[in-house]
């Protein structure tokens, strides 16, 4: 073959592959643009309607009858609180687990049976968490609760905070941990001072990451605290949740309701905002 026509050939695969380059691209850019186009438009629904129905009463009220004024600071209340305490109860154990996993025992039968578990655990539809922790817990005791929300919501804490703290903890250089060995420190040491403290960010995130998810989930609090109209303190009782008094508003035909819970909505989307935004900062900070 002679110098031109190679040259020919690798000009016209040259060109070929440049045209299949710009489809993929232009692909990609339409599926992009597609889906920031319903997301854009959610978030503007969300915050038009959402600011409409957003009062001072929205916060120092409680939810009302049909058709009267009212707010949602029951609602707002138990949510915080039953969320707060999954987080205390959830965390711990996750961080401790990905320790475990990271710096223990990486490799064994039960490691490996852990991974599994928590995996299927991450990818298991809330819902199923929601009604085991009924046939546990609320059938029982014969009553719904906020304790029942509690162990539910923090059921799905644990294996996002596992995973996060277990992938952050691998990241660290082993350079670290063998130069605190060399130096003598112990192991607990180590993982305390050097691991744990060079990964504090990663794993603080995953936390973060994980209250984000916990905070608008509905069907798990259906099957467990279900709902209360009232203001109440008292984690023994069914207790009123922000995404279940949304979910119940949104569904009636009550002008009043609806209001509130597109109110409702744009509380808990400001929430996850600002709990994704301090994951972000955090994480940019640690690279």
């Amino acid at each position: 073959m002679s110098t031109n026509a190679l040259l020919a050939s690798r000009q016209a695969r040259f060109a070929s592959r440049k045209r299949v380059n710009m489809v993929a691209i232009a692909l990609a850019m339409a599926a992009m643009a597609f889906g920031l186009f319903w997301l854009f438009w959610i978030l503007f629904e969300t915050v038009r309607l959402g600011i409409d129905g957003l009062t001072f009463a929205t916060l120092t009220q409680m939810t009302p009858p049909p058709n009267e004024d009212g707010g949602l600071a029951n609602a707002i209340y138990g949510s915080f609180l039953m969320v707060t305490l999954a987080t205390l109860v959830g965390a711990p154990v996750g961080v401790m687990a990905g320790i475990y996993l990271a710096e223990f025992d990486s490799k064994s039968w039960l490691a490996e049976t852990t991974r599994f578990v928590n995996d299927i655990l991450l990818s298991a539809p809330s819902i199923v968490i929601g009604l085991f922790v009924y046939s546990v817990v609320v059938s029982r005791f014969k009553s719904f609760s906020g304790y029942a929300g509690v162990v539910a919501l923090a059921l799905i804490v644990i294996p996002v905070v596992i995973r996060t703290t277990e992938d952050m903890l691998r990241l660290v250089p082993a350079g670290l941990r063998e130069a605190a060995y060399a130096l003598g420190a112990p192991k607990w040491k180590v993982i305390a001072s050097i691991t744990m403290k060079a990964a504090r960010a990663g794993v603080l995130t995953g936390v973060l990451l994980a209250v984000a998810r916990i905070a608008g989930e509905t069907a798990p609090l259906l099957f467990t605290a279900l709902s209360n109209q009232f203001w109440t303190s008292s984690l023994s009782e069914p207790m009123a949740s922000l995404p279940v008094t949304i979910f119940k508003f949104a569904m009636s035909p009550y002008e009043n309701w609806q209001k509130l819970a597109w109110a409702g909505v744009f509380l808990i989307t400001l929430a996850v905002l600002g709990l994704n935004i301090v994951a972000r900062v955090l994480t940019r900070q640690k690279s």
